[in-house]
């Protein structure tokens, strides 16, 4: 990978440029933000994936709903296997299958019960979101680059460990390491949420301190609340994994934070099967799952609650596994500062 990494060095320079000439652009006001007849709240990241956006829209959306407001979600719907807008949800239900809608917000709108659509076009989606739900409030779900529609609030979260990783390449704009855009585009960012997630706190390196010196900072973390099976959703506490052999599964950007709870709530992580990032489990994925399972004796598949979604279509094919997800929420250090920033930023 490292090998890799140094080939595609030459193309960082075209990436950057043209990231640097669309900010500009925007930032003439040659590119115009459009505005929509409601407060539109931007959660994204400056690098790729593993940052934390999905629990910090789920934890916006809760919030929100419980001070009053009428807020839905929108997403691009990464990984679906659809194109243009689709109504999600009404906020009662799910209307549409996860192939459909990507499993971000399908997870997002299970756990929050809010209305929701996907659309590659945020301005399109977010005035028909309006239309078919009648929200006065979007929380936009990986938005950062997505400048064409204008917002109230502009959040980026950033991960702790990636801030602190030694490993200097990952420092480089796509497609050699792992930035969207550099740092200094943090300039745009209302806030910035530190994810350290199941670690302790660590400051800011001092070689990337003076961007966020200026910035409005808020420090997050995870919470593990318990075990979920899939197929009756019954929930368990922590310990009652203490000690179980299972077989790990994962489909995400990064998961070395679920191993690592795992492996802090004692649960046997030695079997494990990692998928690339927002993995779409077939049947020949599910068997080879089956097969490891019944190889190593597990007694359960543990995996995380993104990948529940779309491994619960194989419930017939799984019917003699148990599986459970790993159920997480994001939280605050200073949670009422963070709830008054949000709210006096809102019309």
């Amino acid at each position: 990978m490292k090998l890799l990494k140094i080939i595609l060095l030459p193309f960082v320079p075209v990436y950057s440029a043209a990231v640097l000439i669309r900010n500009w652009l925007f930032d003439k006001n040659i590119f115009k933000s459009k505005k929509v007849p409601a407060n539109i709240i931007s959660v994204g990241n400056i690098t790729t994936g593993g940052s934390g956006k999905t629990p910090l829209v789920i934890y916006l959306l809760n919030l929100l709903k419980k001070e009053g407001k009428k807020v839905g979600v929108l997403s691009r719907g990464y990984g679906r296997k659809s194109k243009g807008y689709i109504f999600v949800s009404n906020g009662g239900e799910l209307l549409t299958t996860v192939d459909q809608c990507g499993d971000e917000i399908y997870h997002t709108i299970s756990e929050s019960n809010v209305p929701g659509a996907v659309c590659e076009s945020r301005v399109n989606g977010a005035k028909k979101l309006i239309a078919d739900s009648d929200v006065d409030t979007i929380v936009l779900d990986d938005a950062f680059q997505h400048r064409w529609i204008s917002r109230e609030i502009d959040l980026v979260i950033c991960e702790q460990r990636y801030l602190i990783d030694p490993e200097f390449l990952n420092y480089y704009l796509l497609p050699a390491g792992k930035m969207r855009e550099p740092f200094n585009s943090l300039e745009r960012a209302d806030a910035v949420i530190l994810n350290r997630k199941f670690s302790p706190s660590r400051n800011v390196p001092d070689r990337l301190i003076k961007y966020f010196k200026d910035k409005i900072i808020f420090k997050a973390f995870y919470k593990a609340i318990g075990f979920v099976d899939i197929a009756r959703k019954t929930e368990y506490g922590i310990e009652d994994f203490s000690g179980q052999k299972s077989l790990v599964v994962s489909g995400i950007a990064n998961p070395y934070s679920f191993l690592n709870i795992l492996k802090q709530t004692n649960v046997d992580i030695e079997n494990t099967m990692i998928f690339r990032d927002h993995k779409n489990y077939t049947l020949k994925e599910v068997q080879r799952i089956r097969k490891k399972f019944y190889a190593t004796n597990s007694h359960s598949v543990v995996t995380t609650q993104k990948d529940a979604v779309k491994l619960f279509k194989f419930s017939n094919e799984l019917d003699d596994i148990d599986i459970f997800y790993l159920k997480i929420e994001l939280a605050l250090d200073d949670e009422i500062s963070f709830k008054n920033f949000i709210l006096n930023n809102l019309k």
